[in-house]
């Protein structure tokens, strides 16, 4: 049972970036980013390594996406 919970969120890490990697809204993308961050957070927290997923959900799930968000509003928000 274990085990299937760790596949579970390896397999949303995966599927998360490849919907962060398919996006034409650059906007959504950068949003969208904080899916794996999330899920890596999870899989850490599980995994018994409570400072890192701590650092993961800090780092991964909120400041990337947000500069991301902030790169894309910046510049242009569609890929052409």
């Amino acid at each position: 049972m274990i085990e299937y919970i760790e596949y579970v969120l390896m397999l949303t890490t995966v599927l998360g970036a490849v919907i962060a990697l398919i996006q034409r809204d650059l906007l959504k993308a950068a949003i969208l980013t904080g899916i794996p961050g999330a899920s890596l957070a999870f899989l850490y927290q599980f995994l018994l390594a409570p400072d890192v997923a701590l650092t993961q959900a800090i780092v991964g799930s909120a400041i990337v996406p947000v500069f991301f968000a902030l790169a894309v509003l910046k510049t242009r928000r569609m890929e052409e």
